[in-house]
């Protein structure tokens, strides 16, 4: 069996190096100088220091940068152990060289909060520009969404094109076909689970040089490591495992009724701090006996949290109703927002410290983790209510892991156990693995093993070589599982 298992993940291994080898040998990308400038100022400039997990991946990410190869890396790092500092690191290098870098979020919320923060980073700092009287000129950031007008579109339009416009942060609108770039340096896609194949394809073919951009997709989803190996193949990975010093631990609770977790809340906004309760649906569901976020903002405006300020935000609100509830909550105006799993990521607000999660049973590990990482972002200690019966034995083991730790990487290792693999090859996440005999769970060992007998193969020759492998890599993954392989 084990010898079976070996030889199935060692095709898989092999066609994705295979593949890597072949985009690292036709593509052109860019090579990026190894001068600091910028990059010296940025770092000088932070106000709190690197983590060492921070310096090792900007190192790594550094010697990419340097190579003419494109890079084509994924960054994994738990939520709050900063992503964004190197996001914006890696934009910097290819715009201290003449470039432009661009950041791609999912949502217009997480795209928002990403230009308000890395302005305010980058506020002061000045790039060559030998157009201008003094030779110089302030960096320029700008947001690209659905929502700006047609007059800025048009602005920030010319300057992509003709340069001036350094550093793009926005959603899907940055893959337009009228959106054409001067000299597109780096990439950077967060939350790249969130983006289709395509999305992500879209942006590697925005230079008329065909010169392809430098790509760093990150995510706050931790992958286990088996699975990164195979799913993730074809890419170089990073991983952020420290968090920043200061991060205050967050006190994860499970309470199966929701009687006492409302004085609990009104404690926190008697001392100054909001909330969040977050609900799995919208609206009501005879259906489906769970709270919805319309049901529940009605209830404790009425009931246990009469007399304070309480805000709905949920995905079928039109964009001003969101904007305008999203700013009322940044800046401390209402107490509670009532929400459904929109504010997932993006929303960053450190005033927040107690967040209470209804039905938490009908969330996965993966999204209850996300939610939790919403509180416990300022100097206050937070805390994290689960509430609900669980219904299943796998719920409340799922409930129990989330009490039981905050580390992103061991919970994704748990989820694994609980949920099984998913299909390797296709798009189905959950359940029976499209594998024969291998399973990223039980053959943990064998898929680091097949991994590493891959790459020596490789280093000495070429798979066309060898036809009858070639031939039976062909006919066990087939050519669309393969290509599916690369490209997700």
């Amino acid at each position: 069996r084990r010898r079976l298992v070996f030889d199935e993940l060692f095709r898989i291994q092999l066609e994705l190096l295979q593949r890597k080898k072949f985009i690292e040998k036709n593509s052109i990308g860019i090579i990026h100088s190894n001068e600091e400038g910028l990059i010296e100022v940025f770092l000088e400039r932070l106000p709190f220091d690197l983590t060492n997990s921070q310096k090792q991946v900007m190192d790594e990410i550094g010697k990419d940068l340097q190579k003419e190869t494109p890079m084509h890396r994924l960054l994994q790092g738990d939520v709050g152990s900063g992503k964004t500092i190197v996001a914006v690191f890696t934009i910097l290098k290819a715009v201290q060289g003449g470039h432009q870098g661009a950041l791609m979020a999912p949502t217009e919320v997480l795209a928002e909060q990403h230009y308000l923060g890395i302005s305010k980073l980058l506020e002061e700092l000045i790039v060559p520009d030998s157009t201008t009287l003094l030779g110089d000129r302030p960096l320029q950031v700008d947001i690209l969404t659905n929502r700006t007008s047609t007059v800025e579109r048009k602005r920030i339009s010319r300057g992509l094109e003709d340069g001036t416009v350094d550093f793009i942060i926005g959603t899907h609108s940055l893959i337009q076909e009228s959106v054409s770039f001067n000299s597109l340096g780096a990439v950077v896609i967060d939350e790249q689970h969130r983006f289709g194949v395509e999305q992500r394809a879209a942006l590697k073919e925005k230079n008329k040089d065909e010169r392809i951009p430098d790509i760093l997709v990150m995510t706050a989803t931790p992958i286990p490591r088996t699975a990164a190996m195979t799913v993730y193949g074809d890419l170089d990975v990073s991983i952020l495992d420290e968090l920043p010093p200061g991060r205050i631990p967050i006190n994860t609770r499970w309470e199966v009724d929701d009687t006492l977790i409302w004085e609990n809340v009104r404690k926190e906004i008697d001392a100054g701090r909001q909330a969040y309760v977050v609900c799995p649906l919208i609206e009501d569901s005879e259906k489906l006996q769970v709270h919805s976020a319309e049901e529940v903002f009605n209830d404790l405006s009425d009931g246990p949290l009469r007399g304070l300020k309480l805000g709905l935000l949920h995905g079928r609100l039109d964009k001003e109703n969101k904007e305008e509830t999203m700013r009322s909550f940044r800046s401390g105006e209402t107490d509670v927002l009532v929400a459904t799993t929109v504010i997932e990521v993006g929303v960053d607000v450190p005033n927040a410290s107690i967040m209470v999660i209804l039905d938490a049973a009908r969330f996965g590990i993966a999204q209850l983790h996300q939610l939790r990482g919403r509180v416990g972002r300022g100097e206050h200690p937070s805390q994290c209510l689960l509430v609900g019966d669980t219904k299943t034995k796998e719920a409340e083991e799922r409930i129990k892991a989330m009490v039981r730790t905050t580390d992103g990487f061991e919970l994704a290792e748990v989820d694994l156990e609980l949920r099984g693999e998913g299909t390797v090859m296709g798009e189905r996440q959950k359940g029976r693995n499209d594998l024969r005999l291998a399973s990223l769970r039980r053959d943990k060992e064998w898929v680091e093993i097949a991994r590493t007998e891959a790459s020596e193969f490789l280093a000495t020759r070429d798979l066309t070589s060898d036809t009858g492998l070639s031939e039976e890599i062909t006919l066990f993954l087939g050519e669309s599982e393969a290509d599916y392989l690369l490209k997700s």
